[in-house]
């Protein structure tokens, strides 16, 4: 029987740091692993990619390159059976029509970020995109609800996979060199974004002058510019901002934080909610947008973010997640239900399916 072609567009890939990079670099190393003797298998896998990933992901799959031309000639994209973009609002799309569309969506933050006239240009082009799709699918409830609330499915349905997470290596943490001390520590990582709300955390911190908070991820928004400046003008000498780490400094910041602060206000899904859980760590979070959902039964939320409050919550809850092996262990077995194993197995019944 003739394979069916389908494409995996990976392009987010240019963004290797961001959550989308972090979820596209995973898919290409599940097919690495698990596609390894590509004449068993049903499908042919085509990768869209830069030039300079070809081969990243090993000989059994097959590289497509992505680029200025193909975004505007679509026509010289292979014609394939079936195309999944993993994120919305893909820069390439499938030119033939007999092509089956799959469109995984994140999240409609836009429609509270931006202002009016910008939010509905994005959801015009998302409702394109919807109109196209064939599969719909969200990566939570709270995406499906936005989904269904803020656009016409023309009869379509919404399915749920939640992503997967990467079981993340313990044996691969590096401690970075700007940790100079031992002082218990709690950690945030994220594009310090306004939308992630981390200068919350700035006045939580002068509560807690025995603790150091480390913020890590791209941090060259203007918000960025006026935390680090409230930072150094107000003397809150236990907060750093570290920028852009990397993955085995990561590692090392969950694995040895006392606890993980996430007090973003949008999100579609929260994935170092899941990642900080896979180490046994009491993780604290807003209640916002999909957080709720994901971070479920081995969570604490704060419902405000008055300092006090915010502080309060967490020492409620420290030392007796601390002292109890029982709620460490049912949090590290939850995160480890966000596995790809189950992720994928429910994607490749949707491209079967299609």
């Amino acid at each position: 029987m003739k394979r069916k072609k389908l494409l995996i567009d990976l392009s987010i890939l240019k963004h290797p740091y961001c959550g989308l990079g972090q979820v596209a670099t995973n898919y290409g190393n599940y097919f690495k692993e698990h596609f390894n003797n590509a004449s068993q298998q049903e499908f042919e896998i085509i990768l869209l990619v830069s030039k300079r990933m070809f081969g990243m992901f090993g000989t059994d799959v097959s590289y497509q390159r992505n680029g200025f031309l193909p975004k505007l000639f679509p026509f010289l994209l292979p014609r394939v059976d079936i195309w999944h973009a993993i994120h919305q609002r893909p820069s390439y799309k499938p030119f033939a029509r007999s092509t089956k569309y799959i469109v995984t969506i994140h999240d409609y933050n836009f429609m509270y970020e931006k202002i009016p006239q910008k939010a509905h240009k994005y959801l015009r082009k998302m409702q394109r995109d919807i109109d196209r799709a064939n599969t719909i699918v969200a990566i939570s409830e709270f995406a499906k609800h936005d989904i269904e609330r803020f656009s016409d499915l023309r009869g379509k349905t919404v399915e749920v996979i939640y992503n997967g997470v990467e079981r993340l290596d313990p044996d691969k943490a590096r401690r970075p060199s700007v940790v100079e001390n031992d002082k218990p520590f709690f950690f945030t990582i994220g594009q310090v974004r306004e939308k992630k709300n981390f200068h919350t955390l700035l006045d939580c911190m002068k509560l807690f002058p025995e603790k150091q908070l480390y913020i890590a991820g791209e941090a060259v928004s203007d918000y960025a510019r006026k935390m680090q400046e409230r930072i150094e003008n107000e003397n809150i000498h236990n907060v750093k901002m570290l920028g852009t780490i990397s993955n085995e400094e990561r590692i090392w910041f969950y694995k040895n934080c006392e606890a993980f602060l996430f007090p973003s206000l949008f999100e579609g899904f929260g994935l170092p909610v899941i990642e900080a859980m896979q180490f046994g760590k009491p993780v604290f979070s807003s209640q916002e947008t999909s957080l709720k959902e994901i971070g479920g039964e081995c969570a604490y939320f704060w419902n405000n973010f008055d300092p006090k409050y915010m502080k309060s919550v967490i020492d409620n809850n420290l030392e007796k997640f601390k002292n109890s092996p029982e709620l460490q262990e049912k949090t590290i077995a939850y995160a480890h239900s966000f596995s790809y194993k189950k992720h994928f197995e429910r994607y490749i019944n949707l491209y079967k399916n299609a």
